[in-house]
Formats: structure tokens, C-alpha cells, sequence
């Protein structure tokens, strides 16, 4: 077997499955993808509410997330073979008190500053645009070119396309650690003992990314945070818009084939009892959801969109997020560690800009300007000032 490539990727998510992809599509074809679970996309890139867009966000995301949108969002079907079920049809950030309010009118004007189309309506604009909404929602940020999209084929269709272009994938290859030689990144050494050996090293590993970079001297500043996914039987047509509130309880969309999907926080993620003793905090699969989380996801949910009060929920699921300390990626080269690229710390809003994220880690490892400025995301941001 031959475990060396001009670049490894570990971690085989949306966003590691993006830039493999776009890697070969330049031409670097001599790559590899180191997955620690046993299928591709088995962590957050399969465990969201598949939104896609640039309201709401960090003006440090703005520029790549309004890229992606602008540029790759509206033909990636096309280009990757598989319909990845995109809809533009725009984002409802409701609010229901003046405090909420405040917040998105925040929000709303920063984005603006940047150049996004996005601009704050009343109870009444709200109901035209979804009669299906609670009357106690007094408000909301209104995005137009928002949107959503399914995250699993949209993985899935990353992965078959870099497949096709000769990338390697590896499952079931959980790295222990890093290693430098004369200075620079070089080896990835898997659990089992197992060495690759490469000129790059894309980090794209999610929560674990932290325990994997310390391995060369580097801390990335985040934690892991447990978010919750659920799926309703199928409903009446109500709604194409993505639904979101200033608290971020929980955001959402109603797929073409009905279901609602939910993203959701219950404020019970950081309980050591949602987690299975057995299982020490690292496979996925095995992380579970409770009464606690379930119920309050649901209660969030019907008190902003109460026609789906008596929707059964058809399965619930749960999965780590890599939460930064300051809400933003951790995207771009480490200088401590040449050869070693961060894309990791996502917060649980990575799955949108994936496209651009994708593009950019291509053209950092080419040595390409990236096509937008995120100096902003650098790990360095974090260091002391000297």
C-alpha cells in the first residue's frame, strides 16, 4: 500500500471532502483522506439542518460565505453529478422580543456594511412571507439569497467526484499524532501504528483537531459542543425559506419531500449524561440524545412555528461540534508548523461555505491567493500580542 501523497486530509467531511475534490479538479491528484469512522460524512457534515447562508454570520465569514453563494452554490449539482437539493428562496431570522430584535437589527446592519442584501421586516412581512409562523413573532432579518441544501448528497457528492478524480480515502483510520521532520509537517501516524507521509497536511478533523495539532505543539481555542438533529414525517407543502431565531435555539427548512429538518440547542449540550460512558467521547454513532434535549428542541421549535405541533418526529440524532472560543473558523497555514493547514473550529455553521472553504484550501496548498481575504481566521489570532 502506498501511504504517501503530496497531500493528506484528515477527516472525511463535507469540508475535507471539498477540498480533495478541488484539489484534483487543479490537477493535484496524489491525495489522500484519512476518515476515523467507518463511512465519509458520518459526523456534522451528515448531522445538520443544511443551512446555507450568509445572515446571521460573523462579518469575518461574510466574504467566503457570500462567494460561495454567488459562485458555486447555484451549479454545484451540475458540477458534482448528484442533486444536492439546493434552494434559494431565503432566510427568516425571527425574533420575539425587543432584546431579539436588537440583536438581529445588529446583526442585520453589520452584514451590510459588508455589501449582503439582507434587511429587517415586521410581524405583518413576516406572515406574508410564512402565514405557518406564531403570532408572538414580532420580527425578523429577511436575507432573500439565503437558502438550504441536503448535507448528505451534497457530502456524499464531494466524495464521488474526488473519487472519480483519483483522490484515496481511508476509513476507519483514526490519527494519533503528527510529526515534523527537519522542521516541517511530514508523517500521520494512525492509532493503529499505520504511517502516511506528505508534503501537506489539511486539518480538517473537527473537535478532534485539537487533540491531533497539540501533538506538534499547536492548542486551537475550542471545545466540543454536542448539537441535535431531528427529522419530522412528512407535511403538507408550507414553506421554502430557511427558518432561524436571534436566540439560535434551533434553525431549520422544509425539504422537497415534505420532512421538516431542524438543527437545535436545548441548553442541556454540555452534560457529561448526554454522553455514553462506553464510549469515551469519540465515536459519533454512539452519542446519545435524551428526553431533556429532544423535548426542548421540540418545544423551541413549535413556539415559533406552532403548525408543527403534532408533526411526529421520525428519528433524532446527535454529533459533536468544534466550537471556537470566538465563534469563528480557524482556516489558513500554521507558521509554527510549515506544511500544516487548519480548516477546523466551525461552530457549527461550516456545512454553507463549504464550496468556498473547499476552493480555498486547494489554492493555499498551490500557493494561490485564496479568492476572498481571510486573514481574519487565521490560528494566530489568538496569540499574544507582541
Amino acid at each position: 500500500m502506498n501511504n504517501t501523497a503530496d497531500v493528506i486530509i484528515i477527516g472525511g467531511g463535507v469540508n475535507g471532502c471539498a477540498a480533495a475534490y478541488y484539489l484534483a479538479k487543479r490537477g493535484v491528484r496524489d491525495v489522500i483522506v484519512l476518515e476515523a469512522a467507518k463511512s465519509i460524512g458520518h459526523g456534522g457534515s451528515s448531522r445538520n439542518g443544511g443551512g446555507v447562508r450568509q445572515s446571521g454570520r460573523d462579518v469575518r465569514e461574510l466574504p467566503y460565505a457570500m462567494y460561495g453563494i454567488q459562485y458555486m452554490w447555484p451549479t454545484l449539482s451540475e458540477e458534482l453529478g448528484v442533486d444536492v437539493e439546493y434552494t434559494q428562496k431565503g432566510n427568516l431570522r425571527m425574533g420575539k422580543t425587543e432584546e431579539h430584535i436588537k440583536k438581529l437589527q445588529t446583526l442585520a446592519s453589520n452584514a451590510r456594511a459588508v455589501g449582503l442584501d439582507v434587511k429587517m421586516i415586521d410581524k405583518k412581512e413576516v406572515k406574508e412571507i410564512c402565514p405557518y409562523l406564531s403570532d408572538e413573532v414580532i420580527g425578523a432579518s429577511w436575507c432573500p439569497t439565503d437558502g438550504h441544501a441536503n448535507p448528505l448528497t451534497t457530502t456524499l457528492g464531494y466524495y464521488k467526484r474526488a473519487l472519480e478524480l483519483g483522490v484515496r480515502f481511508f476509513t476507519e483510520a483514526s490519527v494519533k499524532e503528527l510529526k515534523k521532520v527537519k522542521g516541517k509537517i511530514r508523517k500521520v501516524i494512525l492509532a493503529d501504528g499505520t504511517v502516511f507521509e506528505g508534503e501537506t497536511v489539511i486539518l480538517a478533523a473537527g473537535y478532534e483537531s485539537r487533540a491531533i495539532a497539540r501533538t506538534v505543539g499547536i492548542d486551537i481555542p475550542m471545545m466540543r459542543l454536542i448539537d441535535e438533529a431531528l427529522v419530522t414525517e412528512m407535511q403538507p407543502p408550507m414553506t421554502d425559506v430557511m427558518f432561524g431565531c436571534a436566540t439560535a435555539d434551533f434553525y431549520g427548512h422544509q425539504t422537497v419531500h415534505g420532512s421538516f429538518v431542524f438543527g437545535s440547542d436545548s441548553g442541556w449540550e454540555p452534560t457529561d449524561e448526554m454522553i455514553d460512558p462506553s464510549n469515551n467521547c469519540v465515536d459519533p454513532s454512539k452519542l446519545i440524545t435524551n428526553a431533556f434535549t429532544l423535548s426542548a428542541s421540540c418545544r423551541a421549535i413549535q413556539d415559533y412555528i406552532p403548525a408543527l405541533t403534532d408533526a411526529k418526529i421520525v428519528r433524532s440524532w446527535c454529533g459533536w461540534l468544534d466550537e471556537s472560543f470566538d465563534g469563528v473558523p480557524f482556516l489558513g497555514p500554521v507558521d509554527e508548523v510549515p506544511g500544516l493547514i487548519l480548516a477546523c473550529g466551525f461552530t457549527g455553521h461550516g456545512f454553507g461555505t463549504a464550496p468556498s472553504v473547499g476552493l480555498m484550501l486547494s489554492q493555499m496548498v498551490v500557493g494561490e491567493p485564496t479568492v476572498v481575504d481571510i486573514s481574519a481566521l487565521s490560528y494566530n489570532r489568538f496569540l499574544p500580542v507582541r
